[in-house]
């Protein structure tokens, strides 16, 4: 029987505090149950085991993702909604890097759940960029650009890869110019 108050929307809470504070590597069955104050087994009333518990991980993380972004492109429009994604999708890496590095390491793509969850964070870029008036697969090659940027610089930095001491939001700035300078030039209307 599943403990009062207890539903998969706390199980998942804390599943993502887990994977932010001590990592992806250290969410396991044994230290959610511990963190919620129940016995292992009590969990499959809410997951289906470690694979189920990481789907469920990878779908919360494509919805704060995309819940984020949102908020940072509301009445904005053209550069400045490109310019504030891309600040908000450092500063999400930052803000939930296990979580993060379970979408990244557990999505399964041939999941039409997980495939439906990444499509609207898609969808929402290609809203982004319409001001742009790019034809669907080039908005396509230009959210690679977009994802491989924001994710590349944001990992690097989380990891301590950048250690000469100049200003790191300066360096973001300064990418985020060229990769929009680059956007206005192939496609400038």
């Amino acid at each position: 029987m599943a403990r009062a108050g207890l539903d998969q929307q706390a199980v998942l809470a804390a599943a993502a505090e887990i994977a932010d504070t001590k990592g992806v590597e250290e969410l396991t069955l044994s230290t959610l149950a511990q963190k919620l104050g129940i016995r292992p087994p009590s969990l499959y009333n809410h997951v289906h085991g470690l694979p189920g518990l990481r789907r469920q991980l990878v779908l919360y993380a494509y919805a704060k993702l995309k819940e984020t972004l949102t908020q940072a492109a509301v009445g904005k429009a053209k550069d400045e909604a490109v310019r504030s994604l891309a600040e908000a999708y450092r500063a999400y890496v930052h803000r939930h890097p296990g979580v993060y590095e379970a979408s990244e390491r557990y999505a399964d793509l041939t999941d039409p759940e997980v495939q439906r969850a990444a499509g609207e964070v898609v969808d929402l870029l290609i809203q982004v960029l319409e001001p742009y008036g790019l034809e669907h697969e080039e908005a396509i090659h230009v959210i690679r650009g977009f994802r491989s940027m924001a994710h590349g610089f944001a990992t690097i930095e989380r990891s301590g890869g950048f250690g000469i001491p100049l200003d790191l939001d300066v360096s973001y700035r300064k990418l985020l110019d060229a990769y929009l300078a680059g956007l206005r030039a192939l496609y400038a209307k």
